[in-house]
């Protein structure tokens, strides 16, 4: 597994944001991986992962399966399924993939998934490939 570059301020993978997620992503058969527990500080409710925490997560797995393919995009429309809730303290498996390409447009999935296979959310994104300007401002902060 390769890992993906990353933007070391970014709330969901940088590793210097002292407040974010500090997640690391992978690519391996055409899919994104990341995994993380589901900690306290980022509860809902007493005891509840935060739903918006897991659709971060899955924005996040989706878009880098096309940045682990030299794509550049940005989030235009995404759809999260909750299917069950999450528990702090559990284990969350993360996983993307590109599905489609539609000229500049990509579209993904996504799942989130515990330890034992069940399956807490799903997700679709539409991302659109950036013009060639804003590349240069992604591939700027980027660290390869």
């Amino acid at each position: 597994m390769k890992e993906i570059a990353k933007y070391s301020g970014c709330f969901v993978c940088g590793d210097r944001n002292e407040y974010g997620l500090k997640a690391r992503f992978f690519f391996e058969n055409g899919k994104a991986y990341t995994e993380c527990v589901a900690e306290r500080h980022y509860e809902g409710y007493k005891n509840i992962h935060h739903g918006g925490i897991t659709a971060t997560l899955l924005d996040e797995v989706m878009i880098k399966a096309l940045l682990a393919n030299d794509i550049f995009a940005m989030t235009v429309e995404m759809t999260v399924k909750f299917h069950k809730l999450v528990e702090t303290g559990q284990k969350l498996l993360f996983s993307g993939e590109m599905s489609e390409k539609k000229s500049r447009l990509y579209l993904t999935t996504g799942e989130v998934r515990l330890e034992n296979g069940e399956l807490v959310a799903s997700a679709t994104g539409k991302y659109l490939e950036v013009k060639s300007d804003v590349k240069a401002k992604l591939l700027d902060s980027l660290e390869r």
